[in-house]
């Protein structure tokens, strides 16, 4: 594998909401921290017909709406690094004129691809045609990368054609989120956690991305996805894999990715009644009152916008640990978290003096707050004369307070400057994009097979009543 800094970057879909709200601003701050080659040119295309003015007035436009102020330093220099070439993918014609405005990079050209999954193969064959797919380029590709393991691996095919695995840079944002990433330091670099992390010690495993937003413009990406491929297929299960993946050799892309695709492959084919499925109907979220999923969609659609999914890992850390995963839009609240649930004491010597015992409890929140609390048990203060009081309190972790000082970043900033500098490890290879279509695609033939349609739920509560039954049949309540 060839190590460079690209001093070219083309990102493909640059007037698009993604680049708007996320790439631009995540750019201009990288620059302004100095973190990008001083060098560096960034190339926008999409089928727009801007000139390059044009384009630096939209990227103008963008900043001043989406990056905070204080972040903005030396914007004018950031503008004065981008430049525009309108272009239809579908169209090989308009390539060359592409490879002329991208020019000769002195190191290497990075190129972050985010375009509707039908133009992934004409715009691969395009870059090669057009001289843009050279050994010192990479390509990151943005999801997302198919509806299921077929149509995933024709992308993955397409791609093939033109590039190596090892200059292909799959992105799912999670992975640049900060507390994401601590999953791993605080299970590897912490001897309290490492020698409980297993079956003998933990009693399941709780992982929930909540939404409270509906379609948001999303209206024909959405109804065709469904909440299981939207978010389970990429976010969750790539959450999963990290908070059971093994002890890696190494922090590099190949340890790490080779731990992760182990857990992927280990995952039990989901049995009919572990699954449930919803869609939302009209209530409220904060106090306002919002539409309901098929008024938002004007149709009737068995899409659902829900799911639990009770998941098993068969291998000899996992065994017997239930993994709870749920998602749905239109809930109470923004909340991602992964919930570690100890199992309890095997003996209490306090049971004679009146003190109820709680197991350990580990919450990881990564957002909208980034967190670590652990649950201990602790005495309650007191003279006792009426027993021994025992509480369960909370030892938490603020990552805000507890790193003041470094820069809270957007989870782009990372992808982007490692897709420019080269470092895969926080990208999705292939074996592991096809290992989670290949799981989800069998729970969604159980679906099928069974006539699986979504329960109503209304909007602001927690998801259908099932999806509670479907934890409190095994004693567990979802934390909330």
């Amino acid at each position: 594998m060839t190590k460079f800094t690209a001093d070219r970057l083309l990102l493909f879909g640059a007037t698009g909401d993604l680049s708007r709200r996320m790439l631009l601003p995540s750019l201009c701050a990288l620059d302004a921290d100095g973190l990008l080659d001083p060098q560096i040119e960034i190339v926008g295309t999409a089928r727009s017909d801007l000139d390059d003015a044009a384009f630096r007035n939209f990227a103008r436009e963008s900043l001043e709406q989406f990056l905070p102020a204080d972040r903005r330093g030396g914007m004018a220099t950031f503008l004065n690094r981008l430049s525009y070439q309108s272009l239809d993918a579908s169209k090989p014609e308009g390539f060359g004129d592409l490879a002329a405005k991208v020019g000769t990079p002195a190191e290497g050209l990075a190129i972050f691809l985010s375009t509707a999954p039908s133009l992934f193969e004409p715009t691969i064959h395009g870059l090669a045609a057009g001289g843009l797919a050279g050994e010192r380029t990479r390509i990151g590709l943005e999801k997302p990368l198919g509806t299921d393991l077929k149509s995933s691996r024709v992308i993955n095919d397409a791609v093939a054609t033109a590039f190596p695995e090892d200059r292909i840079y799959r992105i799912d944002h999670y992975l640049g989120k900060e507390t994401v990433q601590n999953l791993l330091a605080l299970r590897f670099a912490n001897m309290l956690f490492e020698p409980l992390w297993n079956a003998a010690h933990i009693d399941h495993v709780q992982i929930t991305v909540a939404e409270t937003v509906g379609l948001e413009g999303r209206v024909a990406f959405y109804d065709d996805a469904g909440a299981l491929r939207d978010m389970v297929q990429n976010h969750m299960l790539q959450l999963l894999a990290l908070v059971a993946m093994e002890l890696p050799v190494s922090y590099d892309s190949t340890n790490v990715r080779d731990e992760k695709v182990k857990v992927l492959r280990s995952l039990r084919p989901v049995a009919h009644g572990e699954t449930v499925t919803g869609q939302y109907r009209a209530g409220a979220i904060g106090g306002q009152a919002v539409p309901g999923y098929d008024d938002e969609l004007g149709k009737d659609s068995d899409t659902e916008t829900f799911v639990a999914i009770k998941a098993h890992i068969d291998n000899w850390r996992w065994k017997g640990v239930p993994f709870y995963l749920r998602t749905g839009k239109r809930l109470p609240k923004r909340t991602t978290e992964i919930v570690v649930q100890f199992r309890p004491i095997p003996h209490s010597i306090f049971t004679g003096r009146g003190a109820r015992i709680a197991p350990n409890r580990l919450v990881i929140g990564i957002q909208p707050a980034e967190n670590i609390t652990l649950s201990l048990m602790t005495k309650v203060p007191g003279l006792d004369r009426e027993g021994f009081g025992l509480r369960s309190v909370p030892l938490e972790i603020t990552m805000p307070d507890a790193f003041a000082g470094p820069q809270r970043r957007i989870a782009y900033e990372r992808l982007l400057l490692d897709l420019v500098e080269g470092d895969q490890t926080l990208f999705v290879r292939r074996d592991e994009v096809e290992a989670q279509w290949d799981w989800i695609d069998a729970i969604r033939a159980g679906w099928e097979e069974h006539s699986l349609e979504p329960k109503t739920y209304t909007a602001g509560s927690w998801g259908p009543s099932a999806s509670i039954a479907l934890a409190e049949r095994d004693g567990v309540t979802w934390h909330e």
